[in-house]
């Protein structure tokens, strides 16, 4: 009779600790399904947008001067640039005329070297005749005519150190001048050799023999250190898209929108540009799939 009694016993928590596994399967299910709603709803509330991986950044180079390309490396396009020169034009002109500024500038620097010496002695000299003019001027036992030469010399003097320091400050405009030349010359040297070090050179718009002036352009380059993706958004996506996350490809990325511009584009109406920039990849231009996702 105990024994029958244990068996009904056991048999009943049995079947009530059955019940509870249902329930909490029923509640698994029900949560996945909810979850799955979720992630559903989210799916297709998201913005999609197709963008084409670019270079962050691609400007053209023009020249500033007017000049015969001696070179222009044609294997260094779309390589990475390593400092060497891949654009030269003719600087001889330049370089001549630079070494005789340098070598006048170094005789003028000489001359004025010269010119602050005598200076330096005629203030002396000034200062001594100054004494001795002073000290006779009054004296009854000379003559009108002994002070009259002693005024004179005085005179002659201070005009020769008027004289010098007049000659001074024209060398010295000119040595200005040169200098001035001299940084002209320079920046059009530099401005005839281009290296771009750390660019991509991405398309070269000149060839050796070509003749170019001032504005004409002769390269295309490329930052290629970042990448960026442009999307266009409408009006009433521009609220709270700094904050969305962004989806790749379907992946969950770590980047966010970088800036919209508040003006409407002008290629495309009534959208406004928006820009994400990302780390470079090891290839460009490939089409991906943006989502922007409220998380």
């Amino acid at each position: 009779m105990v024994i029958e009694s244990g068996i009904f016993i056991l048999k009943v928590y049995l079947k009530q600790a059955l019940c509870k596994i249902r329930a909490i399967k029923r509640m698994d299910k029900t949560m996945k399904l909810i979850m799955t709603l979720i992630v559903t709803l989210s799916v297709l509330c998201a913005k999609e947008y197709y963008a084409k991986v670019e270079p962050y950044e691609i400007k053209t180079i023009s020249s500033n001067v007017s000049a015969v390309v001696l070179r222009a490396d044609e294997a260094k396009e779309g390589t990475l640039l390593d400092g060497n020169d891949y654009i030269v034009l003719d600087d001889k002109l330049d370089t001549v005329e630079l070494k005789k500024i340098t070598r006048k500038m170094a005789l003028l620097r000489q001359t004025i070297a010269y010119n602050q010496k005598m200076i330096q002695n005629y203030e002396a000299l000034l200062e001594k005749k100054k004494r001795n003019f002073e000290r006779i001027k009054n004296l009854k036992i000379k003559s009108s005519v002994e002070k009259d030469r002693e005024f004179y010399d005085l005179v002659a003097s201070q005009n020769q150190y008027l004289n010098t320091q007049k000659e001074l400050a024209n060398i010295t405009i000119q040595l200005n001048d040169l200098q001035l030349r001299e940084a002209v010359l320079k920046k059009s040297i530099r401005d005839k050799h281009l290296s771009n070090k750390g660019w991509m050179l991405y398309d070269l718009l000149v060839h050796q023999g070509a003749f170019v002036t001032p504005s004409t352009p002769l390269a295309q380059l490329a930052d290629v250190s970042k990448a960026k993706l442009v999307i266009y958004l409408n009006r009433d996506e521009v609220e709270g898209a700094l904050a969305k996350t962004l989806y790749i490809n379907g992946i969950k990325s770590p980047y966010k929108i970088t800036k919209i511009w508040r003006i409407a584009d002008a290629k495309h109406l009534s959208s406004y540009k928006a820009e994400i920039v990302m780390d470079a990849p090891k290839v460009f231009s490939n089409l991906v799939k943006v989502e922007l996702r409220d998380e």
